[in-house]
């Protein structure tokens, strides 16, 4: 089992940064990262990510944008 997040824009489209998407063996291993990273991330211009495991989608996509209250 291999996971990765796919980088997105609002609309859904894939989001290129540049960088090769970091592969992961576990979900809990992604979900770490994503929790220390997402702020690079929204950086570079990434709207929202979608959790992938082996090519299929095992949750997203979530906004990586702060909820305003």
């Amino acid at each position: 089992m291999t996971f990765v997040w796919r980088y997105e824009d609002t609309a859904g489209g894939e989001k290129d940064t540049g960088a090769k998407p970091e592969e992961f063996s576990t979900q809990a291993d992604a979900e770490t990262w994503i929790g220390e990273n997402w702020k690079d991330l929204l950086e570079a211009g990434v709207d929202q990510v979608t959790l992938l495991e082996d090519g299929g989608v095992v949750y997203g996509p979530m906004s990586l944008h702060p909820v305003e209250h």
